[in-house]
C-alpha cells in the first residue's frame, strides 16, 4: 500500500480523486466518487482513503453535514475502514476515532482503540490519546480513562501537551480534581489550554476559591476560561462578582453574555438583562431562549411573547425545543391561542411532536386556554408520557369544571406501572376536589398522602383550607390552620378571610385580620372582604375603619383587566381605560350588547 507523502507519483486518476473530495461534496456524490475508486482499483493509496473517510465524517458530522441519517452513514464508513487489509497508520485510525466521537458514539470510540491496540500494528500519537480521552471524559468512563492514562505513559507521551491537557480536562469532568491537578502539576509545559481545563474543573465541582486561584494565576486569560468563572458565579447567583469578571473580559463573546442574561433574569433583575440583550453585538438562538425564558421565568408573559415575535420577525432563527418549551407558558398564560396553535403546527412539521417535553408543555398549554379536547388529543397521541404529562391533564381538567374526570384520570395513573403520583399530582387531585366541592374526597387523598410516601406542603395545605372554607366548614379549615406544620402564608389567610365572607362569619374573620394584613398589607382583597362584611352588619365605623387603614398602608383595588387575542395580536383592557384606538367602536359594540342581553332577560322573565 502507498505511504502518505508520495503524491507526486500519483496517478492522475488518484489526483482526480483528491480534487474531488476537495468540493464540497454531497452523500450522492461520496458515493459516486468511492464507486470510481474501487472500479479504478485505487483502494490501495492510503492517503487518497484517509482523504475518502474524512470527507465522509465530515459530511455526516462536521458543519457541511448531509446525511439525513448519520448513523447509516457511519456504518458505511465503518465498513470501508473494517475492510482495509492495513490498519496501522495513525492518521488513518484517528480519522475513524474522530468520525465516532462527531457522532456522540463514545462507546465505539474506545472499542475501536482497543481492538486497533490488541490486533494491529497501530501506534497511538498524541491526536489519538487527544480523542481518546475526550471519548472517556464525556461518556464518565472512569476505568478506561485510567487504562488510557497507564497507555499515555507507556508510550512514551508522559511530558506531551496535548496528551497531558486531554487528562487534566478528562479527570477534571470526572470530578476528580486531585488527579487533575496531581497530572497538571506535573506538566513540564502548559497551555492556555490546560489552565482553562483545570479553572473548569473546579468551578464546575463548586471549588470556587481553588477556580479563582488558578484563574488568576493563568498567565493569559481566554475567552472560554472567562465564560467558565462567569457562568460559575451565575449559578451561584453571585451576579456581581460576574459582572466584574465579565466587565474586565477583553473580547466578550456570546456565550458570556448569554450567562449574564441568564444571571440577572434568575436574579429577577429582568430589566438589565434586556438592556444587556439589545447590548448585544451579535446574537444566537440560546441569547434569545435565554431572554424570552428570563420573561416567562418573572411572569411578564407579554413580553416574552413581543420578543418571540420579534425574533421571528427580524431573525432567520428557527425556535428549537428550548424556545417552544419557554414560551408555550407565556402563551398559556395570555390565553394567546391563535399562536398557541401555530406553534403546535410548527411541532408537527418539525418532527418534535415526539419530545415529551414539549407535548407536555402543548397539553398544558391548550388546557390552561380552555381547549380540553385539543389538550387530550395531544395526550392520548403521545407515544411516551411522564408524570409531569399526567399532571398537566389532571390540573387541566380540575380548572376546566371536570374534577370528576380528573380524578378518573389520576386512578388511571396510579394503575400504569411506573408512574407514582408526586406533589404537583396531589395538589391538581386536590385542586379537582376543590373545584367540584368534593370535601370527602378532598379529605381522603389529602390524607393519602402519607401512604404515596409524600409529605404534604404548604400548597396543599391551602388547597384543603380552600375547599374546607368554600363548602362552609369554618371551624374546621380553622383548625387545620393551626395545626399546620408551617406559618400560614398570605395565599392561605386570604383563602380564609374569603371563606368567611361567603359565610357571613365576621367573628372568625376578625380573629384572622391583623395577620392577614401584617403579612399581605399591599393586599386589597382582604380590605374589601372585611368592608362587604362590616356593610353587611350595618357597622358603618368598622368600614369607616378599614376605608383609613387601605389608606394608610396604601392598599390600592386594583381594576379589572381582560385580554383577548384577535388575528394573532394580543389586547389588553382594563376596566376605564381608554387606550384602545377604537375604544369608541368597542364601547358602542358593548352598549349594543348590553341592550340586547337586556331585552333577551325581560322576554324570559315575561315568558316565564
Amino acid at each position: 500500500m502507498r505511504a502518505q507523502g508520495q503524491q507526486s507519483a500519483w496517478s492522475p486518476k488518484e489526483r482526480k480523486c483528491i480534487f474531488l473530495l476537495q468540493q464540497m461534496n454531497t452523500r450522492a456524490s461520496l458515493l459516486q466518487i468511492h464507486a470510481f475508486i474501487l472500479r479504478n482499483s485505487l483502494q490501495t493509496n492510503l492517503n487518497l482513503l484517509t482523504k475518502f473517510l474524512a470527507a465522509c465524517s465530515f459530511a455526516i458530522a462536521g458543519a457541511g453535514a448531509v446525511f439525513s441519517d448519520p448513523s447509516a452513514g457511519i456504518q458505511y464508513v465503518r465498513r470501508v475502514f473494517d475492510q482495509m487489509p492495513q490498519k496501522d497508520d495513525a492518521f488513518l485510525c484517528n480519522t475513524m476515532i474522530k468520525a465516532h466521537l462527531g457522532l456522540r458514539q463514545f462507546r465505539e470510540c474506545i472499542a475501536l482503540y482497543r481492538h486497533l491496540r490488541r490486533d494491529t500494528g497501530f501506534v497511538p500519537d498524541n491526536y489519538t490519546f487527544s480523542w481518546i480521552l475526550k471519548s472517556c471524559a464525556l461518556s464518565l468512563a472512569f476505568w478506561e480513562g485510567q487504562e488510557v492514562h497507564n497507555h499515555v505513559i507507556k508510550t512514551g507521551f508522559g511530558s506531551n501537551l496535548f496528551a497531558m491537557t486531554a487528562l487534566v480536562d478528562m479527570y477534571a469532568k470526572f470530578g476528580w480534581m486531585s488527579c487533575g491537578r496531581k497530572v497538571f502539576d506535573e506538566m513540564s509545559d502548559r497551555s492556555q489550554v490546560s489552565w482553562t481545563a483545570l479553572v473548569c474543573g473546579y468551578a464546575k465541582s463548586g471549588d470556587m476559591e481553588n477556580a479563582k486561584e488558578f484563574f488568576n494565576q493563568s498567565p493569559e486569560k481566554d475567552s472560554a476560561a472567562y465564560n467558565v468563572m462567569i457562568d460559575a458565579y451565575v449559578k451561584l447567583g453571585d451576579i456581581e462578582a460576574a459582572q466584574h469578571l465579565f466587565d474586565d473580559m477583553p473580547e466578550r463573546n456570546v456565550v458570556s453574555w448569554t450567562s449574564m442574561i441568564d444571571g440577572y433574569c434568575n436574579r429577577g433583575d429582568v430589566s438589565s438583562a434586556r438592556l444587556l440583550f439589545n447590548e448585544m453585538p451579535e446574537k444566537n438562538l440560546f441569547s434569545w431562549n435565554a431572554m424570552i425564558g428570563g420573561y416567562c421565568q418573572n411572569k411578564q408573559p407579554d413580553e416574552a411573547l413581543r420578543l418571540f415575535h420579534q425574533m421571528q420577525s427580524t431573525t432567520s432563527l428557527e425556535p428549537d425545543k428550548v424556545t417552544i418549551v419557554s414560551i408555550l407558558p407565556a402563551v398559556a398564560d395570555v390565553g394567546a391561542l391563535d399562536l398557541g396553535g401555530w406553534i403546535h403546527q410548527f411541532v408537527r412539521r418539525k418532527n418534535l411532536d415526539r419530545a415529551t417535553n414539549i407535548c407536555t408543555a402543548l397539553v398544558d398549554m391548550y388546557a390552561k386556554c380552555g381547549e380540553i379536547a385539543k389538550a387530550r388529543r395531544v395526550f392520548h397521541e403521545m407515544p411516551e408520557k411522564e408524570t409531569a404529562t399526567w399532571n398537566a391533564l389532571i390540573n387541566g381538567l380540575a380548572i376546566n369544571g371536570c374534577p370528576q374526570e380528573a380524578l378518573e384520570l389520576f386512578l388511571d395513573m396510579k394503575k400504569i406501572s411506573g408512574f407514582k403520583p408526586n406533589e404537583i399530582s396531589m395538589l391538581g387531585v386536590l385542586s379537582a376536589c376543590n373545584h367540584g366541592g368534593l370535601v370527602d374526597e378532598g379529605k381522603r387523598w389529602f390524607r393519602a398522602m402519607e401512604e404515596f410516601g409524600l409529605t404534604p406542603g404548604i400548597e396543599h395545605y391551602g388547597c384543603m383550607v380552600d375547599l374546607l372554607g368554600r363548602a362552609g366548614y369554618l371551624q374546621e379549615a380553622e383548625e387545620l390552620i393551626k395545626s399546620m406544620p408551617y406559618e400560614a402564608n398570605g395565599i392561605i389567610l386570604s383563602s380564609f378571610l374569603v371563606a368567611c365572607g361567603y359565610n357571613n362569619d365576621v367573628t372568625r374573620a376578625e380573629r384572622i385580620k391583623k395577620k392577614a394584613i401584617a403579612l399581605e398589607p399591599w393586599n386589597d382583597g382582604n380590605y374589601v372582604m372585611l368592608r362587604n362584611l362590616y356593610a353587611k352588619e350595618k357597622r358603618w365605623r368598622d368600614v369607616e375603619e378599614i376605608k383609613g387603614l387601605m389608606n394608610r398602608e396604601g392598599a390600592k383595588k386594583e381594576a379589572g383587566c381582560s385580554i383577548i387575542e384577535v388575528d394573532s395580536r394580543v389586547w389588553e383592557f382594563v376596566a376605564g381605560d381608554k387606550v384602545h384606538p377604537q375604544w369608541e367602536g368597542i364601547h358602542s359594540v358593548l352598549g349594543n350588547l348590553w341592550i340586547h342581553m337586556r331585552g333577551e332577560c325581560n322576554y324570559q322573565i315575561n315568558d316565564g
